[in-house]
This record gives structure tokens, C-alpha cells and sequence, in this order.
């Protein structure tokens, strides 16, 4: 057995000790009340076992983290969500939950912070499911982000938002809907919440423009601005995170070169922005995934974007790391060796980057993966793009990430709370 090899063994073992112990917490906590529970012995801090994702990434000055769900139920009228109904929720697995407090440091939300799931109906507010995420991240000591304060793309908005009557001066009355909403999230959780994805995906990927939405129409540009600026007086403690998909294909030159323009013009125009997220949904082409395989000449183009970004000052984020096996073919272990060095190649890249400061895996488990809800494999067969199998069991690519981060060099840390 390789030291690697045995390095995650020893993680899946205590993946399971610590879900064993997660049992007989949530056992406790149905028979003497919630307040007990965070007083168990064994699982009062998540993320700190040595062998654990986020030990391993600490070691470098890094952080793991992964989303989790409660479940989604599309509003009406939003076709593009049908897909996820019926998805089950991650987070009513305690093997989930139990796995989450094993390997992760880091919780951010799936869903349950966007506005189609706070805010179904206008002038109402409803926190349930983020509630319930905080709560378990207070419990177990991880540390939350915030995704996302607004999805400027108008099929992802409530169709009561994209219906909406501005009145008489829309511009004002979409500021403060916005500001509104910002100051709304973000003293509800005060410092519970280290970062927020201020903005998520305002760049077209055809045109590098803004993308069209309620907000964009009224607004333009200055959406942008008072989202930050909203955020910063809202949160002034939080790291400030616009979040993307752009890669590294030749297709997606044009993503790129829109996603610097916007942070050029945000740093030339002092606009409070901390990070560049970068999603990181890569592997096969397919639904909500943008990139291919990853050609010498991508890699080249690649580097050059990072340089650009962190020639600005700004930070770098992984926000939401899977591989999509799509169109892989073969066995799942051809399968899973594929994702694995596809992921290592990527993450070895960005890692190299000190500006880089943690990793989001999008789910950590395979058939919680959102890309189980996407356009399915040619073949039927479930798509393998998680750190651990259907079996909560460790894959190729978790020991991939074992090794990426190995091969990263240490960087001061970031001061993320709880530590």
C-alpha cells in the first residue's frame, strides 16, 4: 500500500468512526434536545482529524470544504430547475452529514441562499434551509459561505422578480430591492458568514457582456457596484467573491477576456472585491460544464488569466470543484482513474497559484452530485465526478486532491473563522 493509498484508507476509517460517532449524537440530540449534542466528545469539531481533506489542505496554509443540500423544490415557472426535483438532499443522509464533519472545514449552501429558494414571493423572506446549514456548521465548528447574494441570469431569478414593476424610477427602485435583500442575508448571519459569492455568473460566455436580467435592464454596469458595495457595509468582515465558470478551452476565450474586463474595470472604479471564483465544473462537455480535455496550448492560455487576475491584487477561490465523466468511457475504475488525473492536472495547476486560498468540492459523494440531474451519460450509468462512491468509500480522486495539495506550496493563511 503507498503512503497516498494509506493516507486515504486512514481517512475513509475515520470518515466512518466519526459517522458512527455522528449517530450517536443525533440519537442524543432526539432524546435530550439539540443543546447537547454540540457538547459530544467526538465530533465537536469538524475537519481536524490529521488524514482528513481539510487537515491535509490546512498543513499548506489551504482550507476544504464542500456544498451540501436540504433539498430544492423549484418554484413555478422556473423550467430550467425541473431537472432537480426530486434530487435527494444530501444533508438528510447522516452518512452525508457524518462524512461532511469528517473530511470538510468549509459548508456553503447548494441552493438554499439563492433567491429562488429565499425569496419565492415578494416581500417575504424565508431562511429554513440556511438556517438549518448554519446551524449544523455553529455545531461542528466549520467555518460558511455564502452563495449567492444575487444569480444575475434571468432564468435562474423568480419569475415574480423578472415580472416585477419597477414604477416610476426603476433605478432606485431596483437599488434598494437589492440593497434590501443584501443588508437582509447578511445581518442575519453577521460574522457566521466568511465569504460571499457577491455575484454569481453576470458574464455571458457567447459575448462576454453582461448577462440580461431584471436588474442588468434597469441598472446596467452600476449593478455590479452597489452589489458590492451593499455587501461591504453589509459585511464588512466577509471576503467579497464575484464567481464564474470560465475555463481554459479556446471556446471560452471570450468568458475569459469578459470575466477581466469586469474585474479591471471593479478595480479601476474601487469597487470592494476580494476574490475571483472560479467554479471549477470541469471534465466532459455537457450541461453546466464548460470545459474539454486540457491541451498544452489551454494550459498556456490558463495561466495567463490567473496571472492576470492575481496581477490585480486578487485572491483566488475553487469554489465549486467536481468532474463530470460524461463521455468517459469504460468501467468505473478507467473511469475514475480518468476523472482523477483530469482533476490533479487542474487543481496542480491553480494550487501553484499562493493567491489560492481553499478549496469547495460541489458535493463529495457521488449520487448527491448535481450532475446526476443533468443530461445523462450516453450509456445510462451514474456519472462518477465526487471525491468518495455511492459506498461513502474514498475514489482515485480524492487521492488525487491528497497529492495536488501535497504538491502545493504553503501559503500564509487566510484567518478563516472558526479556525
Amino acid at each position: 500500500m503507498t503512503d497516498l493509498s494509506r493516507r486515504a484508507w486512514m481517512a475513509s476509517a475515520a470518515a466512518f468512526s466519526i459517522g458512527e460517532a455522528f449517530g450517536e449524537a443525533v440519537r442524543h440530540e432526539k432524546h435530550h434536545g439539540r443543546g447537547h449534542v454540540h457538547h459530544h466528545s467526538h465530533v465537536e469539531k469538524a475537519g481536524t482529524a490529521p488524514d482528513s481533506l481539510n487537515a491535509l489542505a490546512h498543513v499548506k496554509g489551504l482550507r476544504f470544504g464542500s456544498a451540501i443540500g436540504t433539498g430544492l423544490k423549484a418554484p413555478a415557472g422556473m423550467t430550467e430547475l425541473q431537472s432537480f426535483q426530486g434530487r435527494p438532499a444530501s444533508f438528510a443522509d447522516p452518512r452525508m452529514r457524518a462524512l461532511l464533519v469528517a473530511q470538510c472545514g468549509i459548508l456553503v449552501p447548494e441552493n438554499e441562499l439563492k433567491w429562488y429558494v429565499v425569496r419565492r414571493a415578494p416581500g417575504k423572506f424565508d431562511f429554513t434551509g440556511a438556517d438549518t446549514l448554519a446551524d449544523f456548521a455553529d455545531k461542528y465548528g466549520m467555518a460558511m459561505r455564502g452563495h449567492t447574494l444575487l444569480w444575475n441570469r434571468a432564468r435562474y431569478t423568480p419569475p415574480w422578480v423578472v415580472n416585477y414593476d419597477f414604477g416610476a424610477n426603476p433605478a432606485a427602485a431596483a437599488e434598494k430591492m437589492l440593497r434590501d435583500h443584501i443588508k437582509t442575508v447578511c445581518t442575519r448571519y453577521g460574522t457566521r458568514i466568511f465569504a460571499y459569492d457577491v455575484i454569481n455568473e453576470t458574464i455571458a460566455p457567447a459575448t462576454g457582456e453582461l448577462e440580461e436580467s431584471p436588474f442588468t435592464k434597469v441598472l446596467g454596469q452600476n449593478l455590479i457596484d452597489i452589489c458590492f458595495h451593499a455587501a461591504r457595509e453589509a459585511a464588512p468582515h466577509a471576503q467579497l467573491v464575484y464567481n464564474d465558470y470560465m475555463s481554459w478551452s479556446q471556446k471560452d476565450a471570450t468568458h475569459r477576456a469578459g470575466v477581466l474586463k469586469l474585474l479591471e474595470r471593479m478595480k479601476k472604479d474601487n469597487v470592494p472585491i476580494d476574490a475571483l471564483g472560479i467554479q471549477a465544473h470541469i471534465g466532459s462537455t455537457g450541461t453546466g460544464v464548460a470545459t474539454g480535455p486540457l491541451s498544452d496550448v489551454d494550459q498556456v492560455e490558463w495561466r495567463k488569466f490567473l496571472d492576470a487576475v492575481t496581477a490585480m491584487g486578487l485572491d483566488l477561490v475553487i469554489t465549486e470543484f467536481d468532474v463530470n465523466d460524461k463521455y468517459i468511457d469504460g468501467d468505473f475504475a478507467v473511469r475514475d482513474r480518468a476523472v482523477a488525473d483530469y482533476g490533479k492536472a487542474f487543481l496542480d495547476i491553480v494550487l501553484s497559484y499562493p493567491q489560492l486560498r481553499y478549496v469547495m468540492a460541489w458535493g463529495i459523494v457521488d449520487k448527491y452530485s448535481w450532475l446526476q440531474s443533468t443530461s445523462p451519460r450516453p450509456d445510462g450509468l451514474p456519472k462518477r465526478p465526487t471525491p468518495y462512491d455511492d459506498n461513502f468509500q474514498p475514489k482515485p480522486l480524492r487521492e488525487a486532491i491528497v497529492q495536488a495539495i501535497a504538491a502545493a506550496p504553503v501559503r500564509p493563511e487566510m484567518g478563516i473563522k472558526p479556525a
